[in-house]
């Protein structure tokens, strides 16, 4: 994958977009070589993904502009679906994934850090959504999942203005949840990531999945889709060892994911 590295450390998977000559801005290559990693991540042994860009300067930019400026409304529109559905794929990847924005997170470098489940930054990080200043709108799910986040009205504001707001606003908003100099942000990563490594994986999974699911349907729907993810952590070996534990006054040494 030339333009995603990836590394794991214990249960946590580390991919790195890796184009920093183009502040990893998203091309069909680089858009390509995303997906790819995630398919690639092993499930049965990894069980957290952190996401970040190469060098200090940038996230991602934002998509590929040269790309994108001689498409027709076809390919614009082919462009859009390529890229939310590898978006979408990460929004409901099995196991969380964690977006470490170090720097520029612009278009969409914003809209892929937001199809995360967890975003933390670097103090030096900028977002925004600047695609009405080209002539054309958000189309990697900006203009639903930014409003979904920050409020309707936040999110109109930075859209149709294309107004950028720096780290310390992000956090403020809600957009991310917490911020950290450069030096310190992949260590925070990797320390959240591991805190929900730890934990057993299969409920994490089922814990996602209720979430993501249920956000979309109304609470009646909502506490059906939690009560079925609940009932089925009762067949699982880590369930009997975690209660145990408990019981036992001792922690679970490591969870099984079975």
């Amino acid at each position: 994958m030339g333009f995603v590295d990836y590394e794991e450390d214990g249960y946590v998977g580390i991919m790195t977009i890796n184009r920093p000559q183009a502040l990893n801005a998203l091309n069909k290559d680089v858009l390509k070589d995303i997906e790819a990693a995630f398919d690639a991540v092993d499930l049965s042994r990894i069980r957290t993904i952190i996401l970040t860009g190469a060098g200090e300067k940038s996230f991602v930019a934002g998509a590929d502009i040269a790309a994108m400026s001689t498409m027709t409304k076809a390919e614009g529109e082919a462009f859009g679906k390529f890229g939310n559905d590898i978006f979408r794929k990460i929004e409901t990847f099995p196991i969380p994934v964690i977006a470490a924005v170090n720097g520029f997170a612009l278009g969409g470098g914003n809209e892929l850090a937001m199809s995360c489940d967890i975003r933390i930054c670097s103090d030096n990080a900028m977002f925004g959504q600047p695609e009405v200043g080209l002539g054309i709108t958000p189309g990697f799910g900006g203009t639903q999942r930014l409003a979904r986040l920050i409020g309707v009205g936040k999110a109109k504001e930075m859209v149709y203005g294309a107004r950028n707001i720096k780290a310390d606003e992000a956090y403020r908003l809600g957009l991310v949840n917490a911020v950290y100099t450069q030096e310190e942000l992949m260590p925070a990563a990797k320390k959240l990531a591991a805190g929900i490594a730890k934990n057993a994986p299969i409920a994490v999974r089922n814990s996602k999945k209720a979430m993501n699911e249920g956000l979309q349907v109304d609470m009646d729907q909502a506490i059906v889709i939690e009560e079925k993810v609940f009932g089925d952590c009762f067949e699982t070996e880590d369930q009997k060892e975690g209660m145990t534990a408990f019981l036992e006054k001792r922690k679970v040494d490591n969870f099984k994911n079975k």
